[in-house]
């Protein structure tokens, strides 16, 4: 008797349903975008490997990540912001790039030593960012100090991150692994490569002479509080065992238009991680052989990761402070009574009756 092929099994399954769902919720969106105005431009400070830096962080606006326009992954809303067409040409890109300098000199006295570049998708994806425009973008900035570009693994080849590393720029590629559990990115998050093709990109980064920087998001959908610390625990601890990752960004999932976790979090299915979450992960991984940072978007509010909105602000100062100076021994100066019902939630909290306290 035959047996069924895995493919069979997978058909209006898993990722095929994830799809299916999340472009009937992306079609709701009605909003067009200039394609000569970047998505989003911002000055900063952050802790990198050689210290910390004021950061100038630019979010080309592309024609979008090729995932996303399948379907995509379950939180991101990105691809909302994106222009529609599928590609944005070389001289409005660069336009974009003009007008994120123009915003530096407004804003800072001096140029940022470190550049951090972002799209929907992937820089290093030739069909969102062609080669001519990544080139000139490495002229642009060749005379800053370092420069962090954000990729998808299937993108990421030595050469393309040499283009950045031959002209003596420090660089790191970006990477949204989002969780080191191959079974929760597929399933929670609706992220197709595996952990493998991550170690893989990772040493072809190193070829080039560049690092890795890994972002995870901390509570994805379908995963308890305790589940989602637990998960980034031990996600942190194998990145840090991969060759060329010095930096673990965590990013507490927070909600965004036109997306799954949206269409939960409206039918009280979801809610974003607590600040004491994050504490709790930072805390503990501390003296792992990787630098962990992380920075909650949206911060206190409902759609974003908070506590009781008492605490909130003083909770996220210690985070930064701990983010620019990784010295565990903030989280001790601040506590709240609702630490308690964090606690009460993570020993009680169960994915078939999550979330237990809004």
């Amino acid at each position: 008797m035959s047996k069924p092929s895995p493919e069979v099994y997978e058909q209006g399954r898993g990722m095929d349903a994830h799809n299916r769902a999340m472009r009937e919720i992306r079609a709701r969106k009605d909003e067009s975008h200039d394609p000569t105005e970047p998505t989003r431009v911002w000055l900063d400070e952050d802790n990198t490997p050689d210290g910390v830096y004021d950061s100038l962080t630019i979010i080309l606006n592309t024609g979008g990540c090729r995932w996303a326009r399948a379907g995509g992954c379950t939180m991101c809303g990105y691809v909302a912001e994106s222009v529609e067409g599928g590609s944005v040409s070389h001289e409005d890109l660069m336009t974009q790039v003009e007008k994120c300098l123009d915003h530096e000199d407004e804003h800072a006295d001096e140029p940022a030593g470190q550049v951090k570049i972002y799209t929907s998708g992937s820089f290093l994806d030739e069909r969102e960012v062609g080669a001519e425009t990544r080139q000139a973008i490495v002229e642009t900035f060749a005379d800053r100090d370092r420069i962090v570009v954000e990729s998808l693994p299937d993108f990421i080849d030595a050469e393309k991150v040499a283009d950045f590393t031959d002209r003596g720029l420090a660089t790191d590629v970006a990477v949204g692994l989002e969780t080191a559990t191959d079974r929760v990115r597929q399933d929670c998050v609706n992220k197709y490569f595996e952990f493998a093709e991550f170690e893989r990109a990772a040493a072809d980064v190193a070829d080039a002479g560049a690092g890795v920087k890994a972002y995870l998001l901390m509570k994805p959908p379908f995963l308890s509080e305790a589940e989602a610390v637990a998960d980034m625990k031990s996600s942190i601890g194998r990145c840090a065992g991969v060759e060329g990752c010095h930096t673990v960004s965590m990013n507490p999932c927070n909600v965004q238009r036109h997306t799954m976790v949206e269409d939960l979090f409206h039918a009280d299915g979801y809610r974003p991680p607590w600040l004491w979450s994050v504490c709790e992960v930072l805390e503990d991984t501390a003296d792992e052989d990787v630098l962990v940072v992380s920075d909650p978007v949206g911060h206190g509010s409902d759609r974003g990761p908070h506590n009781c909105r008492e605490c909130d602000d003083r909770v996220q100062r210690a985070i930064k402070d701990f983010d620019l100076r990784q010295d565990p021994s903030v989280f001790e100066q601040v506590s709240c009574p609702c630490e308690r019902t964090w606690e009460e939630v993570m020993d009680r909290e169960r994915s078939y009756s999550m979330p237990l306290a809004r």
